[in-house]
């Protein structure tokens, strides 16, 4: 079956679903939210709940990474922003929260460059992440692949439990003329700990990812409030459309493994409870959130919302982005929340969803029925 349409002669192209094309239909049964398990496992460690703290400076810092992991979640460490390149970023953070140029101006661009162009430092990656473990909480820390080679031993060496590999997008098999790839198969097979890898945002590259070795995928391309990938590459894939075909993936890969099972989780686009539940329907095992978190009282970008991309130095992807405080952490993720728009009380919100569709535990719910219902469909 395909869903290839003409868009002109020479061209055809598959039909895409963001997560705002679908929805989630009740069933016949429904379940008490207080029934209702969120719990999710990534190799020996287990979550209260399906919730990743993005790797991004105005989301996660030392002290919201510990304190997201003891809500029940995970924390990622960005360890080649702000955190690892400046001994005391508390200045510069609330410097880049009161520039006063308009998000997307070349002023606000140009000083995040110039913030970011310091080096990163090994001592700071240790003593960062030392910070996390000594809190008792799952250690978790970001590179780019650009950058893994250089640190993944640092990383290792401050006790990292779970190392992310994250960019904006990350193939199995880089190629290049002019220098030696990270050969991902080879690198995780020799690390003692389970890695994330992704973006991914389709069947194929997600498949070479799983078969890397990996213990999770991160699904997402071009997606995300702070981004502008998408106008200034041309590249997206709608999200509900790359968590489906990547579920998929995970379930082949399952077959041809013997039985392995690879975490998919979404990442990017998902800043409202809606749009968490609507990810998960759609097959994936957890998600990584940025908007949402950053919303949070206690989040260090102070209402504003950025991306390591916002801050590259050839070709900037991204903007500093008003996204505003809702509520404390604790109050932002388990409620009870007092905002009407799905900003607050997320997880109560994926409990009663699942709830409400007849479903008590997150696998189960990712066989869900959904509809295709664009938005301006009423």
């Amino acid at each position: 079956m395909t869903n290839q349409i003409e868009i002109g002669r020479g061209k055809r192209g598959r039909r895409a679903f963001s997560l705002d094309d679908v929805s989630v239909v009740p069933a016949r049964r429904t379940r008490d939210p207080g029934d209702v398990n969120l719990s999710w496992r990534i190799d020996a460690y287990t979550f209260d709940m399906p919730v990743i703290g993005a790797p991004m400076d105005s989301v996660m810092s030392p002290d919201t990474a510990i304190a997201l992991g003891r809500l029940g979640g995970l924390g990622v460490l960005n360890l080649e922003g702000l955190w690892t390149r400046h001994e005391d970023p508390a200045p510069l953070l609330e410097e880049i929260a009161a520039l006063e140029a308009a998000p997307g101006s070349p002023e606000v661009t140009r000083r995040l460059q110039e913030i970011y162009d310091a080096p990163i430092q090994a001592e700071l990656i240790t003593a960062r992440l030392a910070q996390i473990r000594e809190a008792g909480v799952v250690v978790a820390g970001s590179l780019t692949p650009q950058n893994t080679q250089q640190f993944y031993k640092t990383v290792l060496a401050a006790g990292v439990d779970l190392f992310v590999i994250r960019g904006t997008t990350v193939s199995a098999e880089h190629v290049s003329s002019t220098h030696e790839p990270l050969d991902l198969k080879q690198f995780i097979y020799e690390l003692d700990v389970p890695v994330i890898v992704g973006g991914a945002a389709g069947y194929t590259p997600a498949l070479h990812l799983m078969r890397t070795g990996a213990a999770g995928v991160l699904v997402g391309f071009g997606g995300g409030a702070s981004t502008t990938t998408r106008r200034a590459l041309g590249i997206r894939v709608p999200m509900a459309t790359a968590i489906s075909d990547i579920a998929e993936a995970r379930r082949d890969y399952m077959d041809e493994s013997g039985g392995r099972y690879v975490q998919v989780i979404a990442d990017g686009g998902l800043g409202t409870s809606g749009q968490i539940v609507k990810a998960l329907a759609m097959g994936a095992d957890a998600v990584m959130l940025g908007t949402a978190l950053a919303r949070a009282a206690e989040a260090p970008g102070a209402g504003w919302h950025w991306g390591l991309e916002a801050a590259h130095p050839d070709l900037p992807r991204g903007h500093r982005t008003h996204v505003g405080t809702v509520a404390p952490l604790q109050e932002l993720l388990w409620g009870p929340g007092h905002q009407t728009d799905g900003t607050s009380n997320l997880m109560g919100a994926l409990k009663r969803a699942m709830a409400t569709t007849g479903y008590t535990e997150l696998k189960d719910f990712q066989k869900v029925e959904v509809i295709v219902a664009p938005t301006h469909v009423m």
